[in-house]
């Protein structure tokens, strides 16, 4: 009773929250310094690096752990503030792709199946996957060709906008086919 149980807190760093070691947390006693414009300064003393850096008011930065290590001079507030901004780009310029589910069965109509192949074009032009399934109820199953059929015409009422991911397949009582965007 009252033994102290440490917590432990498990953290997601994005990139630019990753801790680089910086100016007097570098403990090696040789580093490769390259200067702010990218130019080989050579291997020098670490406590020779850091005066430099001083002088020119910058951070020295280690950048790769290699024997010996590489550091270079840079302004790390701006570096870390570059990278964080770079990084929120990336996260708004992404596209999550969503597989959005069409089912259509063996004896649908002809009408019915416009309607879906409508609703399909829909979810391409937005850029979804969408995946056509179809469900055999009771002796539908040993008409295997009939599901076939229907996913053959489904398909070719969204041709112009789609392409043919995944072939269409029978696994067990239902039929699955994949249509991705077409690529304008």
């Amino acid at each position: 009773m009252g033994a102290f149980a440490p917590t432990i807190f498990l953290e997601v760093f994005s990139i630019a929250n990753i801790d680089q070691q910086i100016n007097e947390q570098i403990r090696d006693p040789e580093v490769r310094l390259i200067d702010e414009n990218g130019n080989q300064l050579g291997i020098m003393d670490v406590r020779e690096a850091q005066r430099l850096a001083d002088e020119r008011d910058l951070d020295l930065v280690k950048v790769s752990s290699n024997v010996p290590p590489t550091c270079k001079l840079m302004d790390y507030s701006k570096h870390r503030y570059d990278m964080m901004k770079r990084e929120k780009e990336q996260r708004r310029n992404q596209k999550v792709v969503e597989l959005k589910e069409i089912r259509l069965s063996a004896t649908i109509d002809k009408r019915d199946m416009e309607i879906k192949a409508k609703q399909c074009v829909k979810f391409l032009q937005n850029g979804d996957k969408a995946k056509v399934s179809i469900r055999f109820r009771g002796r539908q199953i040993a008409h295997g060709s009939l599901g076939l059929d229907v996913m053959r015409a489904f398909f070719e009422m969204v041709e112009s906008a789609a392409t043919m991911e995944r072939e269409p397949k029978q696994e067990g009582r239902n039929m699955f086919m994949v249509l991705a965007p077409k690529n304008n």
